[in-house]
């Protein structure tokens, strides 16, 4: 194989975890819009969830967890809660891989809903345990109804992304 088919194989392989340090990037450039900072998306979950299901292998758990690093590092969140709750959602997904990829993606959305539930409360419980203060629960059901709206928009993306580049597993 020469160095340019093995540098195309790094890129594409590389891909997932790009697009995922990418979308925490994204989640973090301010938009002028007052208060959007507390009702975010939780991108960086939508493509852990995803690839966690269709292609584990490119997203291992050191990846998982330099992302989480790196979304507390620009969130300035406590070091490693972002990583904690995104292997968390690893874990638990590709525990369950082989029951969404049999089915629809309604169960796979249902499923993130679950997910994303248990992932924000998880965040939010920390956070209010951290600040020895309860942060408004209402902030957090915006960026779940949010986060949970978006998923199949960003799901549309990982798929074109999964069809485009990614020789199949």
């Amino acid at each position: 194989m020469s160095l340019w088919h093995r540098l195309d194989f790094i890129a594409r392989n590389l891909s997932p975890f790009a697009i995922t340090l990418f979308l925490v990037v994204l989640s973090v450039v301010p938009t002028h819009i007052p208060g959007f900072g507390t009702i975010v998306p939780a991108l960086s979950l939508m493509a852990v969830y995803y690839w966690s299901i269709f292609r584990p292998d490119l997203i291992p758990a050191w990846t998982v967890f330099l992302v989480g690093l790196f979304q507390d590092i620009l969130v300035s969140t406590p070091l490693g809660l972002h990583a904690l709750i995104l292997l968390l959602v690893r874990a638990t997904v590709v525990s369950r891989r082989r029951f969404f990829m049999g089915n629809s993606f309604f169960i796979m959305w249902g499923g993130f809903m679950l997910v994303a539930a248990g992932a924000l409360a998880i965040g939010w419980e920390v956070l209010s345990l951290l600040n020895l203060t309860m942060i408004n629960p209402s902030s957090l059901a915006f960026q779940y109804f949010l986060t949970v709206g978006l998923f199949p928009c960003f799901t549309w993306l990982f798929i074109r992304v999964q069809q485009a580049f990614l020789p199949q597993a």
